[in-house]
């Protein structure tokens, strides 16, 4: 579970512990979702009136294609996260920097920060492997399995500059 009883972090920090399905309705249309939960650790603290702080960590996997091959590749992502949420500060309004939790709620949720945590962090166009090599751009080869018959290709803009190198 990752709400979490205001009142009660005034008096003493609460351990996080729980996980975001990918099912949750947390997630929005185009996200890159998770392939399994995003599992959700830290402490969440108070830090100052009306003020909370979150350090933690996100895990998880997600899946998609690999942006050279397009071969189904799975990345994981582990990051910290240090997050300030505030109840309603003048100056924190206008922060993007700063979660904003309604005046007089008694519940702070941790959902909406772990969401843009694993925005900020998934790769938007994975690689199977770092030195993938891709598809052959005429016939659709994949190269990591092999070379294909395919002449290399030339630009006839770089013909001027071969003549002179020749």
């Amino acid at each position: 579970m990752l709400s979490f009883d205001i009142r009660s972090l005034s008096s003493k920090a609460a351990h996080v512990d729980g996980a975001v399905a990918p099912d949750d309705p947390v997630w929005q249309e185009g996200d890159p979702l998770p392939s399994e939960p995003v599992r959700v650790t830290g402490r969440l603290s108070a830090a100052g009136p009306d003020r909370f702080y979150w350090h933690g960590r996100i895990e998880g996997s997600a899946s998609g294609p690999c942006r050279r091959c397009l071969t189904d590749t799975t990345v994981h992502v582990r990051e910290e996260a240090h997050v300030i949420f505030s109840q309603g500060g003048e100056g924190d309004a206008d922060d993007p920097d700063v979660f904003q939790v309604e005046p007089g709620a008694v519940e702070l949720d941790l959902r909406p920060a772990v969401r843009e945590q694993w925005l900020l962090h998934v790769p938007a166009y994975p690689l199977c492997r770092e030195d993938c090599k891709g598809l052959c751009a005429r016939c659709g080869t994949d190269l990591n399995a092999g070379t294909c018959d395919c002449p290399p290709s030339t630009d006839s803009r770089w013909d001027a500059l071969r003549k002179v190198t020749s």
